[in-house]
């Protein structure tokens, strides 16, 4: 029996429903297992509390309730009678039809290709932007760390940076004013040449930092694209690790690159090859990709590397965990890629684990600089983080306990599984709260629909799984709750992320399950007491009660961890390091992060 039908077996009679009528477009009430008769046209979805979900429609002769299971291999058990999906309430129904096309339809057909709707050419939207918060003046007080050789001095202004008048009036539209520290600093480490491995907080202006140094040199040199070519060869190629982040550094590469000679093209999955490859043979110089779409058009001939110069890993850490090393090896290793000595390769992220660092070394010049903005790894002060203890049946009622107090804040809702992210979000809409999810099973219209509702404010509250954590930037992000906290702190940094950007506030509230979560507490302490938050004193007898992994250190000084070259007492192994201070921590040499 599949696991799907066992739980069939073992909740009977103990679920809720959901109505979408044809006509009218709203919710009803719950069912009740005991009613006979609807109307033609209903679409129920019935979810019990386990998460496993039942159809019923109305399309049978006599007009009666029948109940319709799926298993997780498809089918269905009554073969004779047809589903009439008909939906008029999009905003509530289109994840729940995506969740039972995939698990009731999986292999009904291939999958219908999509091609996205062009990117606003009206300038006003191309230039959109969100205000910087009340704290980012406080960006200068970050102390910001630099090992390697002979580093480049920092910049102070956007003025410094030498960019031509195209460049700056796009860096001006966009509503840059001053440079946060990791475009102070990595500005001109990208415009000296050098190799660089850059880890500094979410939200803190990463990609202005490697997209500007990058476009300029290519407009200085006058690099054209090769028009209608059936092989373009690019000077940069940026990757990353998600479908919506490459999409979003293609977007700030098209402001940056707007009304000059630099074209930026983006290729990722779930939408049309063909389509991409027509946008592709119109010339391109800044090629944006995740890593399958990218080694595929590699592949195709359609993409040459001879002309590479840069080559940029954002989201690093996780573009080479065990998931996507094998991918960026295969890259650097393809035919006409330049080695490593003869191309510039950068790394960005705001997670730099010892380990990927090693692994990152094989990707670099040996002369990389390391450099570090503010607590390495670690969250940011802006977010107010919040725990809440609670058993895992529980989460539920304080979810909506939660949302109901916050009113309409945006809110992202992250989750650990796929199927969790669509149960999730069919109990908000159920109680009123308009919701949508997004996670890798959706198909690529309903991700962008998702983000864009979410963006919108038609759909206030957005679940996640991890495919939303990294790198979206999303405007006014108020509230993030980790209904499930992940597996790894490095994580945990990124989803938070998401809300306190940029010198604005945000909330973070985090469901702590003690039978689930004990191995996170540790790091959990560490991470509160770095950004400087209240740790409860639950969690900090938690941490010390033997339950999580051994091995606790007290805060180090000014950084959560350091360049893997330096030695036991801060200095590099072959290099020296040098940290440079910004003007109000004169006298804070010697003084502990907290």
């Amino acid at each position: 029996m599949d696991e799907w039908e066992e739980q069939e077996t073992a909740t009977s009679g103990t679920c809720a429903l959901t109505s979408h009528t044809s006509n009218a477009g709203t919710q009803g009430d719950f069912w009740s297992s005991d009613r006979g008769e609807f109307q033609r046209g209903e679409f129920f979805l019935i979810v019990f509390p386990e998460g496993c979900f039942f159809l019923s429609d109305g399309d049978s002769q006599n007009n009666t309730a029948e109940r319709s299971s799926f298993s997780r291999r498809g089918g269905r058990d009554d073969s004779d009678s047809k589903l009439n999906f008909l939906f008029r309430d999009l905003q509530h129904a289109s994840f729940i039809f995506h969740y039972v096309q995939h698990f009731c339809f999986h292999d009904a057909g291939p999958r219908v290709t999509y091609v996205p709707p062009p990117p606003s050419e009206d300038e006003e939207s191309i230039f959109s932007h969100y205000e910087s918060g009340v704290n980012f003046d406080k960006y200068d007080e970050i102390l910001v760390d630099v090992s390697g050789t002979n580093p480049p001095p920092a910049i102070m202004t956007f003025d410094e940076a030498a960019l031509c008048e195209s460049l700056k009036r796009n860096v001006s539209k966009s509503g840059y004013v001053k440079p946060t520290p990791v475009q102070k600093h990595g500005i001109p480490i990208v415009s000296a040449g050098r190799d660089l491995m850059a880890c500094a907080q979410t939200g803190s202006g990463k990609t202005a930092a490697f997209l500007l140094p990058i476009l300029q040199q290519l407009m200085a040199d006058g690099a054209a694209a090769s028009c209608f070519s059936e092989t373009q060869e690019p000077e940069a190629i940026i990757v990353a690790p998600t479908r919506e982040l490459i999409n979003q550094i293609y977007l700030e590469a098209r402001k940056f690159a707007y009304g000059t000679c630099v074209r930026p093209v983006v290729v990722y999955g779930g939408v049309s090859t063909g389509h991409q490859i027509r946008d592709l043979s119109r010339g391109c110089n800044v090629l944006c990709g995740t890593p399958g779409r990218l080694l595929d058009m590699i592949g195709r001939g359609k993409v040459g590397l001879t002309k590479v110069r840069y080559l940029v890993l954002d989201e690093a850490d996780r573009m080479l965990d065990m998931g996507f090393e094998p991918d960026m090896r295969r890259l650097v290793g393809s035919p006409g890629m330049p080695s490593k000595e003869n191309r510039q390769t950068l790394m960005f992220s705001a997670t730099f684990p010892e380990d990927i660092q090693r692994l990152a070394a094989d990707f670099l010049k040996t002369d990389y600089l390391f450099l570090a903005v503010g607590i390495v790894g670690g969250a940011c002060s802006d977010v107010e983080q919040t725990f809440v203890q609670v058993t895992k049946f529980a989460k539920r009622d304080q979810l909506l306990d939660l949302l109901k107090s916050t009113g309409s804040a945006r809110t992202m809702v992250f989750v650990e599984t796929k199927r969790q992210a669509d149960f999730i979000a069919v109990i908000l809409c159920q109680e009123k709260f308009p919701t949508t999810s997004i996670h890798g099973d959706r198909e690529q219209w309903q991700r962008e629909q998702a983000l864009g509702d979410f963006r919108s404010g038609k759909c206030p509250v957005l679940v996640a799984t991890s495919v939303g954590a990294r790198g979206l930037d999303i405007p006014d992000v108020q509230l993030v709750v980790n209904f499930d906290l992940p597996n790894n702190i490095d994580e945990y940094v990124h989803r938070i992320g998401r809300t306190g950007r940029c010198g604005n506030t945000g909330r973070a509230v985090s469901f702590y399950d003690p039978d689930a979560n004990s191995e996170l507490a540790r790091s959990l302490v560490t991470i509160l007491s770095k950004a400087q938050q209240e740790v409860p004193s639950w969690l900090e007898a938690a941490a010390f009660s033997g339950h999580g992994p051994s091995g606790f250190n007290p805060p180090r000084k000014h950084f959560a961890s350091t360049d893997l070259r330096k030695g036991p007492q801060g200095g590099l192994f072959q290099d020296s390091s040098v940290t440079s201070q910004l003007a109000a921590q004169t006298a804070a040499d010697d003084e502990e992060w907290e």
